[in-house]
Parts: structure tokens; sequence; C-alpha cells
């Protein structure tokens, strides 16, 4: 097979879907050529400038605009600010002739079947052959899109479906047409995960195709059980968010967000479509969601639907809910469901699901109405939409951001347990799981020695999930590959010499058994293994140390103790950086405080893309004293060239730590100086660890040394000092800052700046770590600090340093 690569993709349509495409594709450092429509007539600002249809600026208003509303839109759909520099924007009547130089052409205009065919017979003129075609379609059969078009062209064409928004959703659905090659389904399989970072799932070429399918069924299920179990708006939210795994916008929530017009047009397709469902009238609208959509309460582009935001008295914006009896809203309430009490301080979503379903109140009886209706339902769709249960569970979690599939949930409650109590509520689920319990297997999953198998259902026999090569799962791992544990970490053996590291803390917080973790891992590598991997399989690395214990001990008076801490702190911290292996971190998500102290003092730093970095101390009052401080100056130090530009990065890293700057994508935490050059950035999730051993590997087989502690750092005392108090005295005569504020960013100041020398010098890490532990220790002590983590603690928040 000749080897394909993507330099330069044309995205065909700038709307929503398509302009974000265009800049998730730009993020990983391909070209991209976005073009769209030509407008029919001229807006009021042209017109006052005397344009013309015919001005370049004119034509491209549409691509222009609609990019630069995606730039600017929450959450942002690009790593970092220079993305848009890759994206080159144009109209399909001017332009269309570059899609020759491009490798893909990704369709992604109005879901209307005229519409695309049109833009696919100008792709056809102007396409080199071989080139890549795809669609975005959300649901237009394959077969008559391409209807009309050449061999080349239907041979590498497919769908492509990203899932809103594409940077954060994982799920992209690869839908092959009736000719597409083997090899374009292959490689873009493979390209999509190992570039673009998403779970790729092949589809059948079925109306809504697998995540669609299953997860708007499960919404309009849970739309249809409100009278029958009398339950409320605030009630079926509660039930069907994150209490399940399930998106913490839920049922109800969720269909404000995205609009119930939007519900109504999928679910009336899909009744349209599927006349040989046996569940189609569940696609049928309720009566709740017929009224609303009369009364055009559609959600957030309405301004009402099963949710309106309104002013109280005082100005505050308050929430109210949709009482589905008298249509009429009223203010939001928690529900009081017995069930929901019983599991609030059960962690482990694996043990609170089961004492969920099996609960005695209403809220266990809709439970078990949900999840049997849609275990039987997705045992139907096989093989429809897909040929391999896993796919379903791959695509639903991916698309729908449920951390649970529909098979792993009915394992969790046992298979053959649950069929009976199906059978029971006249939900009777179809021939192959009999079949599968009759041949003694039991489960649709099981592990063997680290690896995950699914059940064939063809072959009545267990395989390996396919693409699950390059990872490495550390639940898989947790049977047979635990080295060492405690109440707050796992170490576990991942194989050719290697160490990984898990924290299992509330947000994987650093506390004294994360601490004798850190030490325990370093030592049992230096002993008798090569390197060590940090990191874990959750949505955060770490948000931080947990301040609950210095609260305490600030409280009493007791500074010996917290003395003590911050030093274990700081020595475990130089001891990751001083050990004779080497030390890889694996950041996800938050990475915040201490969690981003740890980064910094790793030989190497293997980032997933969705990594969100930053010194946020001074949030609680406090500056980064476990080496963090002293970590920023030390990095400025090293880039330090004559003249005033040392002063300027300096107040530029000052500036970040005294803000708290958090980065919004690896790619950002590079810029901000978190990650060096020489880290490395992953864009699949599932990817990271993997990633982190083979850099542990690189760097062991390198021949890697010992560092020696650094004893050269230049700082510029009473000359930064001044620089910095001007900063900060501005900012408090304008309004900025409080004046607590400004002793916080003094101390900050002081550290970076190695204390009020006279001239610079070069000083040691440990001379700066002192410094650090000082200024953090004065700040402990002050009322305004204690306030702002008492006031947390007391807000239900968690509190992170």
């Amino acid at each position: 097979m000749k080897k394909r690569n993507i330099k330069k993709v044309a995205v065909l349509g700038s709307g929503v879907m398509g302009s974000r495409i265009a800049c998730h594709l730009a993020n990983i450092g391909v070209e991209v050529l976005l073009l769209d429509i030509l407008p029919s007539e001229l807006n009021e600002t042209e017109k006052a400038k005397g344009l013309t249809l015919e001005h370049p600026l004119v034509r491209n208003r549409i691509v222009n605009d609609s990019l630069a509303a995606a730039v600017k839109s929450s959450p942002s759909p690009v790593f970092h600010s220079k993305v848009t520099d890759l994206i080159q924007t144009g109209n399909f009547q001017d332009d269309m002739k570059k899609i020759a130089e491009c490798d893909w052409v990704l369709e992604a205009v109005v879901e209307r079947l005229d519409i695309k065919r049109q833009v696919f017979e100008q792709v056809e003129k102007y396409r080199k052959k071989g080139t890549l075609v795809t669609s975005n379609t959300s649901g237009i059969p394959m077969a008559l899109m391409c209807q009309g078009r050449s061999q080349d062209f239907q041979e590498h064409f497919c769908g492509t479906h990203f899932f809103n928004p594409p940077r954060y959703l994982p799920l992209l659905e690869i839908i092959p047409g009736p000719n597409t090659k083997p090899e374009v389904i292959e490689f873009l399989m493979h390209y999509g995960s190992l570039f673009l970072g998403k779970e790729t799932v092949l589809c059948k070429d079925t109306p809504a195709f697998i995540a669609n399918r299953i997860g708007v069924y499960s919404m309009m299920s849970a739309m249809h059980k409100l009278d029958s179990f009398d339950l409320t708006v605030d009630e079926i939210d509660a039930l069907t968010g994150t209490v399940i795994g399930r998106a913490k916008s839920a049922t109800f929530r969720t269909s404000d967000i995205v609009g119930l017009d939007t519900t109504v047009n999928v679910a009336n397709n899909l009744y349209a479509a599927l006349t040989h469902d046996e569940s189609r009238e569940v696609f049928r609208l309720p009566r709740i969601i017929e009224e609303l959509y009369a009364r055009k309460w559609l959600g957030d582009k309405t301004g009402q639907g099963f949710f309106k935001k309104v002013k109280d008295a005082e100005g505050k914006t308050q929430i109210l809910t949709l009482n589905l009896k008298t249509f009429e809203y009223q203010p939001q309430t928690k529900p009081q469901l017995p069930s929901l009490e019983a599991v609030k301080d059960v962690e482990d979503l694996r043990q609170r699901i089961p004492k969920l379903v099996n609960a005695s109140d209403k809220a266990g009886e809709f439970y078990r109405a949900m999840f049997y209706d849609l275990f039987r339902y997705c045992s139907y769709r096989i093989p429809e939409i897909a040929d391999e249960l896993y796919r379903i569970d791959q695509a639903v979690k991916a698309g729908f951001a449920w951390e649970l599939g529909p098979f792993e949930t009915w394992d969790l409650l046992g298979v053959r347990q649950t069929v009976a109590k199906m059978e029971v509520a006249g939900e009777k689920p179809a021939a192959w799981v009999y079949e599968m319990l009759s041949s003694g297997n039991e489960s649709f999953y099981k592990l063997e020695k680290g690896k995950r198998y699914y059940y064939d259902i063809p072959t009545k026999s267990y395989k390996a999930i396919p693409g699950s090569e390059g990872f490495i799962i550390l639940e898989h791992l947790r049977p047979t590959n635990k080295v060492w544990g405690n109440s707050g970490a796992t170490l576990f053996d991942i194989g050719d010499g290697i160490l990984c590291l898990e924290f299992h803390t509330k947000m994987n917080s650093i506390g004294p058994e994360v601490i004798e973790a850190i030490n325990t891992a370093i030592t049992k590598a230096e002993e008798n293994f090569r390197g060590l991997v940090i990191g874990n399989d959750g949505p955060n690395f770490s948000a931080g140390a947990n301040l609950a214990t210095l609260f305490m001990a600030a409280s009493n008076g007791d500074f010996d103790e917290i003395n003590f801490s911050v030093v274990a702190f700081q020595n475990t911290m130089m001891r990751a950086r001083y050990s004779s292996i080497p030390v890889v971190t694996a950041p996800s998500g938050l990475a915040l405080g201490g969690g981003c102290e740890l980064q910094l003092h790793a030989d190497h730093i293997q980032a997933h893309a969705e990594t969100y970095m930053g010194l946020v101390e001074v949030g609680v009052g406090l500056i980064p004293a476990g080496g963090g401080t002293k970590e920023m100056t030390m990095r400025v130090s090293d880039s330090f060239v004559k003249g005033d530009v040392e002063l300027n990065r300096l107040q530029e890293v000052f500036m970040n730590i005294a803000t708290a700057k958090v980065s919004t994508s690896a790619h950002e935490a590079r810029q901000l100086g978190y990650l060096r050059p020489s880290d490395g950035i992953t864009m699949h999730r599932r990817r990271v660890i993997a990633d982190a051993k083979k850099a542990a590997i690189e760097l062991a087989e390198a021949g890697y040394t010992k560092p020696v502690p650094r004893k050269d750092i230049k700082v510029l005392g009473k000359t930064a000092l001044a620089l910095f108090e001007v900063g900060i005295t501005s900012m408090i005569y304008g309004n900025y800052i409080s004046e607590h504020d400004a002793k916080i960013a003094r101390k900050i100041a002081y550290v970076m700046s190695g204390g009020d020398l006279s001239y610079p010098q070069l000083v040691s890490e440990q001379y700066l770590l002192d410094l650090e532990r000082e200024a953090f220790l004065s700040l402990c002590g002050e009322p305004k600090t204690l306030e702002r983590i008492h006031s947390l603690l007391f807000k239900g928040k968690t509190i992170r340093n």
C-alpha cells in the first residue's frame, strides 16, 4: 500500500462544524484551506465603505466571519493563538481549484443531499486522483452522496463524522461508502487516532450511525418515562448526569444547550428512517416535547426551554425549572431521593451504579427501566449498526461523554442476573445474548494478562480489541502488575524495566501518602528498574496539594509542622529531579499547583494535548513553595541574554505566577515555559502513558546520568525588585489588586529576585528553595490567607494549591 501523508486539507463549509474542524486540523500543524459560499448581498458596513460584491473582502466575508467567530468562541477550538496562521480562507467560486494542492477534501456544508452533491461535482473537477474525499454528514447515506461520481472518487470517499466541539469530544465515526477501498478506511482509522487524538469508530452506513442512534434513543427513552414515573425535570437530570458517569448536562439541560429544534429534527428523521426498528415508537415525540416545540421554547437559543434564567429582586441570576404539569417555571430544587442520598459518598462509579439500580425507591425503579430498555435496544442493534459490541460502547462513551458504555454497564450488573430481571420487566434481549450465556461465557468483556478482550458473536469466542496495541491502561494492569501501594497511590510494573506511579486521592491531590509514594517509587526504580513514569488514566493529573491539613496547622499556629511539610515536599520534588533513573511525567487535564511543580522537576514531560497547567497558589493567598518559583526563576536565568530582555522575560514569568495563569492546552503550557522544547505532546489520551514509557526507555538507553544540583542560577537582586515594585504599585493604584494580593506578589518578587541583593549574582537551587519556604510560611499566618482557604473549605469546594 502506498504511503499516504496529510500535509494540507481542504475543509468545504465554514459553519459551526467546518470552522472548528479546520481549527483542530491546524492544531496538529496541518495546513488548511477553508472555503465557503459567496454572500448574496452587502451588509451595512460594506455599503458604508462603498464596497461591491466583487471586492475580495466581501467575497470571503462569510468564511472569514465564521472563522473569527469560532476562534472567539468558548471553549476555544485552538490550542494557542498562532494556530490560525495555518488556515487559508477562500470561497467556492474563486478558490475551489486550490483543492488540487490538498491531500484530503473534507465536506462540512449544510445537511442537504442536493447541496452536498453540487459540492462534490465541483470537487470532482479539481481534486487530484487518489485524494481523500470525506463528508462530515451526521446521517445522509454514503451511497446517495457519491452517486454519479467517478470510480476513483468513490474508492476514496467515506464519512468522517466529528462530534461538536471537535477539539474536545474525542469521537470520530468512520463510515465506508459502498465502494470505499479498505486501505482508505484503515488509513483514516489510524490517522484519526494517532494524529487527531480521536476515538475512531468504524460504523455501518445506517441512520445516525452508532453514537447518535444510541445516545438519542437513550435521551428520548428518558423523556418518555417522565409520566410513568412521575419525575420532575430536576429529578431526571439528577438521575441521568454525573451520578451514573454521564455528562453533567444530563438529559434536559443537554436538550436546552443543543436546542430542542435539533432534538426534534433528529428524532423525526430517525422515526421516518427506522421503519424496521422494533423500538421505533421511542423516537416519536413525547407530548411534552411537542408542546414546548409549539411554544418555541427551544432552550438557550430562545431564552427558555426546560430551564429559564431570570434575575431576582437583587439582580442575581436565578435558574427556574419548567413544571411539566402546569408548564409554568418555578425555582430549581435539589431532588430529595433516598437512593441518591445513599450513594453521595460513593466515589467509585462501578460501586455506585449497582447500588442505584438495585435501590427500592422510585429512582431505582427508573434506573431499572432505563438500563434494561437500553441493554435490550443495544443487543438488537448488532449486527445492524455494528458487528462488534465494543464499537457501540466506544462510540457512546466518546461521543456523549459516558464513562461506561451499555455493555460495560451490563457487565457491571452481571449479565446473567440482569437478563433474568429484564425478562420479568418485558425487556428480553436479542438471541445472541442467550447463546453467549449458554456457551458458558458470562461477560461481554474480560481481562487476561493486562489485555482486554470482547465477546465476538460470530465465533462465540473472545478477541482482543483492535487498535489498542499502542495503549497502556493501568486499570487493566491492576489485577496482575501491582508492585506497591498505599491509600493514595499504586505503583505498577508496565514492562521493559519501567514503573508507573498512579495517584488515586480525590482529584489526585498531593498529601503525605502521595509524597511517600513518590519517594518509594523512585527508590524501587533505582534498585531494580531503569525508569519511572508518573501518570494515570483519570481526567486529571493532579489539582495540587491538599490544603485542608495546612489550614488546620495554620489555624493552630503549628508552623513547625508546616515547615516540616514544605521541606518534605521540596525534597521530594528535588529527588524527582536528581534521582539516578529518568523520571517522566504524563499529565492530562489539570496539573495545578503542586501537580505543576512535579512536572517542572521531571526529566521529561509527555503531556496530553488537553493539559491545563499552572502555578495557582496565589488563589489561596500563598506562593508556589514546592520548587515552582525556584524552577521558573532558574528557567528564566537559563534564557537570559544581555540587556533589558532579562527584565522583560522575568516580568512575564512573574505575572504568570502572580495571576495564577493556567494554560488552556499543552501547547500553551510550552509557550508559558512550563513545558520545555524537548518535552512531548500526545494527542490521544489513552496513548499518553505508553508514550511516556517510550520516553523513559529512550532516556535510559541514551545513558541517563544523575544530574548535579544547580549553583549557577542568575538572579538580579534589587534591580528586579525595583521593576516588580513599580508594576505592583501601579496595579494597586488601578484597583486591580488588593493590598493582600500585593503582599503575595511582593513575596513572589522577592524570591524571583533572589532577595534584596545589591547586584546580580549566581545562587543555588537550595538558596531559592529556602526563600520560597520562608515566604510561604510568612503567608500561612496571614488572616486573609486563612479566610480564603476557610471560605473554599466551607463552601464545599475542593481545596487545592
